[in-house]
């Protein structure tokens, strides 16, 4: 055995010829680490990308004492421990435009929402909670001191962390960083993959069709997947059944990316050359998984030289290709992207509309739409559930995740639901 099969030979669990997705998804996220190179990028165009350096704050947030709520600020020392309070109101304090001047026993200011609190202020009684009478501000029993103020450093210190190394930078990260007055953030390099579909069976987009053949989707799913993790995607085409072909294919692939996609090529046909030729190049970590569908889903590494590449195997129906991805692959990419933690996925326990068949044995991912009734949430199958059936991924919004122990689903039984969107 090649050092990394030792590795996962020692796994509960494993065998190379079927071992189930959950199994399949820590394994590969045990055994790959994050690419190494970093770039400085502006903030702006950081959307998406993983941090390679955790952001520390160079000031306090927020960086001095302000009001929480336009009202009044005033001394808590000053409030009737039974009854209304009466002050003076010396003042108004607007944000961006902070008060010099001492707030003092028996006085209080107008203040909005954000500004700094004067000095000697402490809380902030709201609007609404208050009556007029002249420069007078009359405050009802029952408030206390401190409340309405957001107190300097109380969401960070100078020199804390803001955000850890392998966090995702989502809208609100990017806010986050503003915040801080820092205009750029140090992120991992975009991941690059290549990929190509395998075949004699699939024709390219654009050329005629011959008898037998089918349209190759797989290359168009796989871009827009990739894509939307921000991977630099190098698409080398429909290769040839062909196994010289598929061998020099492979080894360019290893030579300029950091992970093979291929579609096609990884079931027991005779004419499933890409596992064969990667034990040859390297080493096949399992073959096999135990969930419909996509059980042919091949991952290993292709080792040349100073070089190389993980090589996940997808099947060549399309809604398997699919499936496997987002299972299995996704998660890896996102670790070799730098994510610290990759999120396990979430599921959700909904009834299900329509009884299921199922035989124990598989984890099985259908296609399903989740809705509501306005009175509590549903999920239906999308209805047609074959690995070549595209249309039904086209319609779903989620998997129910049906695992390996379960047996039929009767109408109105609690499933498990993967959503859709947010991994699409």
């Amino acid at each position: 055995m090649l050092p990394l099969a030792q590795h996962f030979g020692r796994q509960a669990g494993y065998t190379p010829q079927d071992l189930s997705p959950d199994l399949g998804r820590q394994l590969i996220l045990d055994t790959v680490e994050p690419v190494s190179g970093v770039e400085c990028v502006p903030l702006r165009e950081a959307l998406g990308r993983i941090l390679a350096r955790p952001v520390i704050s160079p000031i306090d947030v927020p960086p001095h004492d302000n009001s929480a709520m336009d009202g009044y600020g005033l001394r808590s020392a000053d409030l009737a421990a039974q009854a209304e309070t009466h002050l003076k109101v010396v003042g108004q304090v607007l944000a961006g435009h902070p008060l010099d001047t001492r707030i003092g026993p028996g006085q209080a200011v107008r203040i909005m929402t954000g500004a700094r609190l004067p000095a000697g202020v402490d809380t902030v009684v709201m609007q609404e909670r208050v009556r007029l009478d002249g420069d007078t501000v009359i405050i009802p029993a029952g408030q206390h001191g401190g409340q309405n103020t957001r107190r300097q450093g109380e969401e960070l210190r100078a020199g804390q962390p803001a955000l850890a190394a392998g966090k995702l930078l989502r809208p609100a990260e990017l806010g986050l960083v503003a915040s801080l007055g820092t205009g750029e953030v140090i992120v991992r390099r975009r991941l690059r993959v290549a990929m190509f579909s395998t075949g004699d069976e699939v024709a390219s987009v654009g050329t005629p069709i011959q008898p037998g053949q089918i349209y190759d989707s797989n290359r168009y799913t796989l871009f827009g997947m990739l894509t939307r993790l921000g991977c630099e995607v190098i698409d080398l085409g429909l290769i040839p059944d062909v196994p010289e072909t598929l061998e020099a294919t492979l080894q360019e692939a290893a030579a300029m990316a950091d992970v093979v996609i291929t579609s096609g090529g990884v079931s027991v046909g005779d004419a499933d050359f890409t596992r064969v030729l990667l034990e040859r190049l390297g080493e096949v970590l399992f073959w096999k998984v135990a969930m419909k569908p996509g059980r042919p889903m091949a991952f290993g590494r292709i080792d040349q030289g100073t070089g190389g590449a993980w090589l996940f195997g997808l099947p060549g129906n399309p809604v398997a290709a699919m499936v496997t991805f987002y299972q299995l692959v996704r998660p890896a990419l996102l670790r070799l992207a730098g994510m610290d933690p990759v999120p396990a996925p979430v599921l959700l326990q909904v009834p299900c509309q329509s009884p299921l068949r199922k035989n124990p044995g598989r984890t099985e991912y259908l296609r399903g739409v989740l809705a509501t009734d306005g009175t509590g949430w549903t999920v239906r199958p999308t209805g047609g559930q074959g690995s070549a059936m595209l249309s039904s991924m086209a319609e779903a919004n989620c998997f129910i995740v049906l695992d390996a122990r379960q047996g039929n689903v009767s109408a109105g039984e609690t499933v498990s639901v993967q959503i859709l969107d947010g991994i699409v």
